[in-house]
């Protein structure tokens, strides 16, 4: 058995302590973790494992919260930061179940709110978000649920719509060529990109000559 001497807050990382058992320091612990200690307690070795795999537990939590605060992530890239910080295997899965009990890691939700926000903000083709979410590790089955009622000739209209006025001052053929290299970038394919051109040109040159679609 070991006595504990001493539990100090640490000065630079105020939300934790120092504990000293037996006149030394011995590690490291989340106040959260250490909240039932106090000076003169007893641990034994099985008492001090506890506390140690505990404070992994919290430390791979807080973690993941962190890491969650700028935006919502995937469970893959969850998994890829945790690791990044020396995480132990065992305590990531158990970090990952306890966010997916609090509502906070779910590939489906994710994969929905990613397809939403680049509809919204940046859109671009089906066969495009469906690479972005794959390279995010979402399986097949969030991916193809998250894109169920995509339309990529909306899509397209809508980017080249937020993208024409730059070339407002063109002649027709230039025009043509910047939207379309524009819409293909964004992953969209020859057969949405022409009409969808054509139809932009003609709705910004009302009182011109129009063009028809090509075929």
């Amino acid at each position: 058995m070991k006595k504990i001497t001493g539990i100090e807050v640490q000065k630079r990382t105020p939300n934790r302590v120092n504990i000293y058992l037996d006149g030394e320091f011995a590690f490291g612990l989340s106040r959260i973790v250490a909240a039932w200690l106090k000076v003169g307690q007893e641990l034994d070795e099985e008492k001090i494992k506890r506390l140690q795999v505990e404070e992994a537990r919290e430390r791979a939590f807080q973690q993941a919260m962190l890491f969650l605060s700028y935006r919502a992530r995937s469970e893959s890239e969850i998994r890829q930061n945790l690791r990044k910080h020396e995480i132990p295997e065992e305590v990531i899965e158990q970090t990952l179940e306890r966010l997916r009990q609090d509502g906070l890691a779910n590939d489906g939700q994710f994969a929905r709110a990613w397809v939403e926000n680049r509809n919204a903000f940046r859109p671009r083709s089906r066969r495009m978000m469906a690479m972005e979410l794959k390279q995010k590790g979402l399986n097949e089955e969030a991916v193809t649920s998250a894109l169920e009622d995509v339309n990529d000739e909306a899509l397209a209209y809508e980017a080249a719509q937020k993208r024409a006025p730059r070339f407002k001052d063109l002649e027709w053929i230039e025009f043509r060529k910047k939207l379309s290299e524009f819409l293909a970038r964004r992953g969209f394919s020859y057969p949405i990109i022409a009409p969808v051109v054509t139809r932009i040109w003609n709705e910004m040159h009302k009182d011109k000559h129009h063009f028809e679609e090509e075929e």
